[in-house]
Order: C-alpha cells, then sequence, then structure tokens
C-alpha cells in the first residue's frame, strides 16, 4: 500500500499532467524541481477588466505531504498589492484555509478548504479573487483601507505592481 506522501504525489502528478494538457488561458503551472512535486511554481495572468488586468504574476504553491486533506500553501513571488494578500506575498483566501469550523467564525465550514478542491479550482478562485477583492476581511489592511479611501491611488498602486511584472523576466 502507498504511503500517504506517496499517494498525494501521484495525485498532483495527474492535475499538473491535466493543467498542461488542456492548458488554460490564465496560468500555467510547473514543478520548481522536477523530483519535487510538492512544490510548484506559477505564473497567473491578471483577470480582463481588472486593476490586476495586463500583468504577469509569479506564485508557489507549497503542497502538504498530506494533501488532498489539507490545503496548500499560495504565495506570490511577484509584488503585489490587494487587500487579501498578506504583504509576504501569502494568499489569503477561505478555500485555503483549513477544513472545519472557522476559529473566528467569519467563514463557513463549506467555504473552507476541501479534498475535492483541485489546483485548478484553486487557481481558478485565485484569479477571481484578484477580480473581486474582499475588502470586509483583509489580510493586507493597508491595501483594503486605501481600496475604500483612496481607491485612484489603490488603482495607481497597483497599476505599478502590474507595470513591474512585466518588467520581470520569465
Amino acid at each position: 500500500m502507498a504511503s500517504e506522501s506517496g499517494r498525494a504525489a501521484l495525485l498532483l502528478s495527474k492535475q499538473l499532467k491535466d493543467l498542461q494538457k488542456n492548458g488554460a488561458s490564465f496560468f500555467s503551472a510547473g514543478l520548481v524541481d522536477d523530483a519535487n512535486p510538492f512544490e510548484w511554481q506559477i505564473i497567473l495572468t491578471g483577470p480582463a477588466s481588472s486593476l490586476y488586468e495586463g500583468g504577469m504574476f509569479k506564485a508557489r504553491l507549497s503542497f502538504p505531504k498530506d494533501y488532498p486533506y489539507k490545503p496548500p500553501v499560495m504565495k506570490f513571488v511577484s509584488e503585489m498589492w490587494h487587500p487579501n494578500i498578506y504583504k509576504d506575498g501569502k494568499v489569503c483566501i477561505s478555500i485555503l484555509h483549513p477544513a472545519g469550523d472557522d476559529p473566528n467564525a467569519y467563514e463557513m465550514a463549506s467555504e473552507r478548504w476541501l479534498p475535492v478542491h483541485t489546483v485548478e479550482s484553486i487557481l481558478n478562485s485565485v484569479i477571481s479573487l484578484l477580480a473581486s477583492p474582499n475588502t470586509e476581511s483583509p489580510a493586507n489592511v493597508d491595501a483594503a483601507k486605501q481600496m475604500r479611501e483612496e481607491p485612484d491611488n489603490f488603482k495607481r498602486r497597483v497599476r505599478r505592481t502590474v507595470d513591474k511584472t512585466l518588467d520581470e523576466a520569465f
């Protein structure tokens, strides 16, 4: 019988092959190191009609050895200014929070991690988050405050981060 980490590695390899075969238009994914299926590099395209449109954002997905029973951690490597992304780049979105009841009673258990989520569903949720930030429960309070109180300055700051991604070498 395969170990739990062995099963996770097989599942992740399958999900990566499926993503590469089906070719999603808003993101691309690959392994950081071919010998480690638990560390992925991601490039997300900013969603059309959003402030992030035109950006090419680098991120990492780090999967636990007991995936899919526990969620991965997603962290942007590219600079990011967004209410739901911590200043260090870590993404704060419900489906990446551990399964079960929210200790802060903000999220319903059904909104949090479920083993049925795939890399594709995670990335689609993050793209949706870029298009529609949640300022009610911000990870980056400064970005949320600026978005609410100084929308023009927020837009300019986001535009700088988008432009910066275009200057980065891929």
